[in-house]
């Protein structure tokens, strides 16, 4: 080979080196700068979903309740748009519901004091309306399977329809529930765990009308129903476990028509039913419902029109007998087991 080939092969290697190192360069360099350009990107984000942070959170804390409400919804939207935070958003949420609230000082109160009173309810119910809208199936964006803390609020009323309480937690540990109506209508409580443990329910009226509770643990232990009205119609319990456990039914009614008992464990254990339940038309299939250590005194609980097919009802070591149930004409041809009972039978009842 001639030296004028060789020099020119050597010198189109060198090109084509030459070139293969400026493609690389290009591309690195371009790669380096989409990076710095995501970092940049993500930098500004962050600092702009803060600052949303940060004015959403002085809102909620300004002394104009018409500011406030333009708190919540910032605070929702933001909620919404930062999914990496977004339980850090409904956390601020739920502790404004938290915060110390004075109670209706009544319509003899002055006016000025009654308005400002209705103005600071309305921003609570407000977070409780977009809460229970971002809990809802046809939701945007979902807020299922976040934390909800709202031990010791206190609830004059709210609307909770149609919620789904799925696989995360909600508790209302020593909330109170008093005046007004708070509503869980067709709400589903599935996984997770919903405690309602020391809550106090006192005059107006907390509705579950044809919720859903299965597969999950839903604590009612310990409350306290000295008023008002707790309403269970056509709910549905099935899997899972129920604790109403040493619950005090006094002053307040709680009813259970149509509702359906089939699977998992409902527990009435050491429940004092002193001003009595309704249970008309409810059906026990399946499952375990418990009454052991219950005490039955001052009205009557009664189960006109229940169905007992299936699993087990068990009314063993009452603490208390004065007012046994009522049952009526038909339930018991169904029933499979009542462990127990004492001094008195459900024929005796007829």
């Amino acid at each position: 080979m001639s030296p004028q080939v060789t020099a020119a092969i050597i010198a189109a290697s060198v090109s084509f080196l030459t070139l293969i190192g400026t493609l690389a360069a290009q591309f690195l360099g371009r790669r380096a700068t989409r990076e710095q350009l995501d970092r940049t990107f993500a930098e500004q984000r962050t600092r702009a979903l803060n600052e949303r942070f940060t004015t959403a959170a002085e809102q909620l804390g300004n002394d104009k309740p018409a500011v406030r409400l333009a708190g919540v919804y910032a605070m929702a939207g933001l909620a919404d748009d930062w999914a990496e935070n977004r339980q850090t958003c409904v956390n601020v949420l739920c502790a404004y519901l938290r915060m110390p609230y004075e109670p209706d000082p009544g319509q003899d109160a002055p006016e000025p004091e009654r308005l400002a009173f209705q103005a600071i309810r309305e921003v609570r119910h407000t977070v409780i309306q977009v809460t229970a809208e971002h809990l809802n199936k046809d939701t945007a964006v979902s807020w299922q399977g976040l934390k909800f803390y709202f031990k010791g609020v206190v609830f004059d009323g709210g609307d909770f329809r149609g919620a789904v309480f799925s696989d995360g937690w909600a508790v209302f540990d020593g909330a109170e529930f008093s005046g007004g109506e708070v509503r869980f209508h067709d709400a589903t409580f599935s996984g997770g765990y919903v405690f309602f443990g020391g809550a106090k329910f006192s005059g107006g009226t907390i509705r579950f009308d044809r919720a859903t509770f299965s597969g999950c643990e839903v604590s009612f232990r310990d409350t306290e129903l000295s008023g008002g009205t707790i309403r269970f119609d056509d709910a549905t319990f099935s899997g899972g476990k129920v604790y109403f456990s040493g619950a005090r039914f006094s002053g307040a009614a709680v009813i259970f028509e149509g509702a359906k008992f089939s699977g998992g464990t409902v527990n009435f254990g050491r429940v004092k039913f002193s001003t009595g339940a309704v249970c008309g038309g409810a059906q026990f299939s399946g499952g375990t419902v418990s009454f052991v250590g219950a005490s039955f005194s001052g009205s009557r609980v009664t189960f006109d029109d229940a169905q007992f097919s299936g699993g087990e009802v068990d009314f063993s070591d009452a603490g208390d007998w004065s007012f046994p149930p009522a049952f009526g004409p038909g339930p018991w041809t169904n029933i499979v087991e009542v462990l127990s009972a004492p001094k008195t039978t459900p024929s005796d009842e007829r």
